[in-house]
């Protein structure tokens, strides 16, 4: 996380971490921003004290996340991470025994109204008087004192993050963090890019923005203090750069990199039309990562031979229960409409970590470490009537075109037997009830993303049709390293020689089991990265629908037989730093 660079002529620099490429130009939507509306009404002189308990709980609430912010923000360069400190603090501070609080309780008592609109009168009152201060420095504080407030009412009222509706085209959300769960409210049609304060490359709301193709920086520190509703932004993505208010010739400048970034997406639609394969003729099939239902026009306008990884989560987020058997068939049904017969591959829930869907929170309960816990095929295998439903979904959505079922974080064969168990029952019952099913049974296979699966992957190989590597979990589970903490996030390394050894040895096992073996993290849809996948043995990539064209220029460059030789190369070394020059060299970038 960085801080403000610039300010010149109003013209406002930030920069941050980061997260999808590309360029934004539009009016920004601060999320934290701006005065929330609110009920009032009155409140019975039996009831002061439930209320004014009320507002402490809430206050305790804001607390705890500002602390927890707080606590985010200590592994960041020390002049950020002080700049943010001391940001966090006096909003702590507004919360602990201020002006603010006595307002809000006095005004309860006093006026006999409900906490939320007691909180807004206050707010009211103390921001006009930082307003009416000559200081400039304290006078702007009074946004600061309008963010506080702002999260009191909405944790009084808890209100989740709000649907990005009713927004103009073009808009760029600014936030304070947007969960996955959130970023899938994005419409691509309205949303331009986003920027936040918190948050990493490697998580997975930046996959959700890669794979929407939206611009998105994180790590923005004092961003939300820093622009307002309504003003025009520049979120250029390459650099992790947000510029607020931008002068003419800013404008003019990024205008410009807009078209050239557009003429090189029109060179690359040519492509759409040509076979990936490299230049000694070896080809690789190419499929997209889908997160929602809409990126399947995209995958299909790419190219793409079909959906390598189908995350069923969007079906569980932003809804209070889990959706049915029935309403998930629809929903798989109508997808597999749309890709007109390419073959799609449906993960099974894959729910915790960071992916939370609070429609399940009386499964998942409050884990100590939920990227260690209870989640994925884990949940699923505990969990049966909610495994059962949506395999059930997957078979009957089957008969409408070509799906396999895959199954998120297998770490041994126990887990496989179980869940064949399972679909050999749901299929005997389906059979029963006459309910048209797919014919063949979908073949069933398993991510190797767990350390454990890589190393038994000669075992996993006996008992299922085809292996998906997920190179996004792989890498944190194998280097310790939680890509949603931005504490520990610039040390995940997918170019470790630990993570290229289990990655080489899951895909030499699937080749000796003739089983197919692609890689669907995101290692797949990085150029970067493409030579050295090809020459590890892999002849299937599943992405973001955005980076197939590109990737798919980086195959027909590449000899086969000269990446193999570079892959063994790279194999036999022991340092980071040597296999990434090794890689970038092999690639004319050294």
């Amino acid at each position: 996380m960085k801080t403000e660079r610039t300010r010149t002529k109003g013209e406002r620099i930030f920069d941050g971490v980061v997260g999808a490429p590309g360029i934004a130009i539009g009016p920004a939507h601060v999320s934290e921003a701006g005065a929330l509306q609110v009920p009032e009404y009155e409140i019975a002189a039996d009831s002061m004290a439930a209320e004014i308990k009320r507002f402490e709980a809430a206050l305790e609430r804001s607390q705890n996340q500002l602390s927890k912010l707080k606590t985010k923000s200590l592994a960041l360069p020390d002049a950020t991470a002080e700049e943010l400190g001391y940001l966090l603090d006096a909003h702590l501070l507004m919360l602990t025994g201020s002006r603010l609080v006595r307002g809000v309780k006095e005004t309860i008592t006093n006026k006999r109204i409900n906490a939320e609109a007691a909180v807004q009168m206050a707010i009211s009152e103390v921001a006009r008087g930082f307003e009416s201060l000559p200081d400039a420095y304290m006078a702007a504080r009074a946004d600061d004192v309008r963010e506080v407030g702002a999260r009191l009412i909405r944790n009084l009222t808890d209100t989740p993050f709000q649907a990005f509706a009713h927004l103009p085209p073009g808009t760029i959300i600014v936030a304070e963090e947007l969960s996955p769960a959130d970023a899938a409210l994005i419409d691509p049609e309205i949303v331009a890019g986003f920027a936040t304060v918190l948050g990493g490359k490697e998580g997975h709301t930046a996959i959700m923005a890669r794979s929407f193709g939206l611009p998105a920086i994180f790590g923005v520190a004092g961003l939300l203090g820093g622009v307002k509703s309504g003003e025009t932004v520049i979120v250029d993505g390459a650099a992790g750069r947000i510029i607020v208010d931008p002068r003419p010739e800013t404008l003019k400048d990024y205008g410009s990199r807009q078209r050239t970034l557009e003429r090189e997406r029109r060179q690359l639609g040519r492509l759409i039309d040509l076979p990936a394969e490299t230049s000694d003729g070896v080809t690789v099939r190419l499929q997209a990562n889908l997160e929602l239902p809409r990126e399947v026009d995209s995958a299909l306008s790419v190219g793409a031979e079909g959906v390598g990884l189908l995350r069923t989560e969007f079906m569980f987020m932003n809804r209070d229960t889990p959706p049915g058997e029935d309403e998930q068939y629809e929903s798989l049904a109508a997808l597999i409409a749309a890709m007109g017969g390419r073959p799609i591959t449906i993960r099974t829930l894959d729910v915790g970590g960071e992916k939370l869907a609070y429609s399940l929170g009386e499964h998942l309960g409050d884990p100590v470490n939920p990227a260690l816990g209870l989640r994925a095929i884990r949940l699923s295998l505990k969990h049966v009537k909610l495994f059962e439903a949506q395999l059930a979904a997957i078979l009957r959505a089957g008969a409408h075109g070509p799906v396999r079922i895959l199954l998120p974080m297998i770490a041994g064969s126990g887990e496989i037997r179980q869940s064949r168990e399972i679909l050999t029952r749901v299929i005997k019952r389906l059979k029963r009830r006459g309910v048209p099913i797919a014919d063949p049974i979908p073949p069933l296979g398993v991510m190797i993303e767990v350390p454990g699966a890589a190393l038994a992957a000669d075992a996993l190989a006996a008992h299922v049709d085809f292996f998906a590597i997920g190179t996004n979990d792989l890498t944190m589970y194998t280097l310790a390293i939680d890509r949603a903490d931005e504490q520990v996030a610039h040390l995940y390394n997918p170019l470790h020689p630990g993570v290229l050894r289990l990655i080489q040895f899951a895909t030499q096992a699937g080749m000796r089991a003739r089983i197919p073996v692609s890689v669907c993290g995101e290692m797949a849809g990085d150029p970067r990265y493409t030579a050295l996948l090809l020459g590890l043995g892999m002849r299937e990539l599943s992405m973001a629908a955005p980076s197939l064209p590109r990737v798919k220029q980086r195959i027909r460059q590449i000899d086969m037989t000269a990446a193999t030789m570079r892959a063994e190369i790279i194999m036999s070394q022991a340092d980071s730093g040597r296999i990434a020059a090794l890689l970038d060299d092999f690639n004319g970038l050294a």
